[in-house]
């Protein structure tokens, strides 16, 4: 019944909060017929400042830590933010009617970290008076940004095949049977052979580009620029003065924006609503329990903390709803918000600080910590 009352809770909390408040906000106007239009050059400017603090943040946390006893713990929340990615385009993409980019993007969601369910994981922690270590919440960008980077590279590969796939079936010509209908189409030669080949290879994805044209995109190279100036400059003063005092403001009209995109393609999401929630169930407990195990590899081996393989495994079961939504819009345009941020912050925020929470610490508890 605790659980229940806390789940409750937490759920009106995010309505009100206000990542999810101004989404609906911008949902309805939009549903109103609204003809607000925010211009795409400022919502370009807004996302980048966004990403920069969320990567001035990072590399701050990161310069601030120990690294040398960081160093497993760091490497298996790394781990744990890219294989949440791909547990969700092999679970949540293969769903009826699911799309996709959009399951993409929510698990690059999901991957990443809720600052707010982190905070709510250490204050549990400290009122139960479980010791961890205290760079364990600097943890949080190596998994983060991770997911995001993932996510949009994932998301690319997949773009990138199913364009070659239409442009293939837009020029190919219809045959009777087989691969050479003629006698004439046979290779003759190994020269020919050759050639045929090489052909084929040149029209298969090739990965890396991709990877080189996602690190190089806006959003991406907006959010490691500041991981790089956090880690190797002391940009405290114009982090304080101006990016910080900044975020939430300009972070709600980015809300604002992205809840009235929502609407317009609200439609697609009714007939696969009941997936995403039935994923952002199941999910935070999947993601952290992945995270509690590698974690207690690194409680055996390096002496991590129980009280850290808590956090370990609170941040993997969160979903972000901060860092995660302005560089999913940037990184992959062609997902559907209402379905990638109605999944983490209406459902997956409430199950990761109302159920995940207590029960890891739990469950730390019970092995002894």
């Amino acid at each position: 019944m605790d659980f229940l009352s806390l789940f409750v809770k937490d759920f009106i909390a995010q309505l009100q909060s206000p990542t999810l408040a101004f989404l609906i906000g911008g949902m309805i106007i939009a549903a109103l017929g609204s003809e607000l239009v925010i211009p795409e050059s400022i919502c370009t400017i807004i996302v980048f400042m966004l990403l920069m603090k969320i990567g001035l943040t990072g590399g701050t946390a990161i310069r601030n830590s120990s690294l040398t006893e960081m160093v497993l713990p760091m490497i298996f929340a790394v781990i744990t933010g890219i294989v949440i990615v791909f547990i969700a385009r092999y679970t949540l993409a293969k769903l009826p009617k699911v799309k996709v980019v959009d399951a993409i993007a929510t698990g690059g969601l999901f991957g990443a970290v809720s600052g707010s369910t982190m905070a709510a994981g250490l204050t549990v922690l400290d009122q139960a008076k479980m010791s961890y270590e205290p760079w364990a919440g600097a943890l949080y960008p190596f998994m983060d940004i991770p997911a995001l980077v993932t996510a949009i590279v994932v998301a690319n590969i997949y773009l990138n095949k199913k364009k070659r796939k239409e442009a293939a079936y837009s020029t190919e010509q219809p045959v009777a049977a087989g691969d050479y209908p003629d006698q004439k189409d046979y290779p003759s030669t190994r020269q020919e052979y050759l050639s045929q080949q090489k052909n084929a290879e040149d029209n298969r994805v090739k990965i890396w580009p991709i990877i080189e044209e996602s690190l190089r995109g806006p959003a991406l190279s907006a959010m490691l620029l500041g991981l790089a100036l956090g880690i190797f400059t002391q940009p405290e003063s114009v982090y304080k003065s101006f990016y910080d005092p900044l975020f939430r403001g300009l972070l709600s009209i980015l809300m604002l924006v992205m809840g009235m995109e929502a609407w317009s393609r609200i439609g697609e999401l009714r007939k696969v609503a009941q997936w995403y929630v039935v994923y952002s169930v199941v999910a935070p407990f999947i993601h952290g329990l992945i995270a509690f195990g590698l974690g207690m590899i690194a409680h055996y081996t390096m002496n991590f903390s129980m009280g850290g393989v808590v956090i370990l495994a609170v941040i993997a079961s969160s979903s972000s709803d901060i860092s995660g939504p302005p560089t999913l819009r940037a990184g992959i345009p062609s997902a559907n918000p209402s379905a990638y941020i109605g999944a983490s912050t209406a459902v997956g925020t409430p199950i990761a600080i109302g159920l995940c929470i207590p029960f890891f610490l739990g469950l730390a508890q019970a092995l002894g910590g």
